[in-house]
């Protein structure tokens, strides 16, 4: 099943989303209404690696999907962050919540 935004997109294959191009002010939300109305991953696993533009505003949608999994009791995690994603996140102060393990980490200079 896949549910196509203007200028990216989200999959639901295997038991997990993936994205894929850009999560930008001009895609999230479509992405977002798309993802609402499909259930959370059964993996529990959102995979960024199709990503290839983001801005402040996938952080956003990448907020709102953990807020979404809190409020039905299921684990979320994203795996395959661009670094570009993970400094906007830790520029905000999210970074823990968005990429665990890069928390603390200092991504390329873009």
């Amino acid at each position: 099943m896949n549910q196509t935004s203007e200028a990216g997109s989200l999959s639901v294959e295997n038991g997990r989303w993936g994205l894929r191009g850009a999560l930008t002010i001009d895609s999230a939300g479509k992405v977002l209404a798309a993802s609402g109305a499909a259930p959370l991953p059964l993996s529990g696993i959102v995979s960024l690696d199709g990503v290839e533009r983001v801005d402040s505003a996938a952080v956003a949608v990448l907020l709102a999907w953990k807020r979404r999994a809190m409020e039905e009791g299921k684990e979320l995690v994203f795996a395959d962050v661009p670094s570009s994603l993970t400094a906007l996140a830790q520029l905000y102060g999210v970074g823990q919540l968005i990429s665990p393990e890069a928390e603390g980490s200092r991504a390329p200079a873009a």
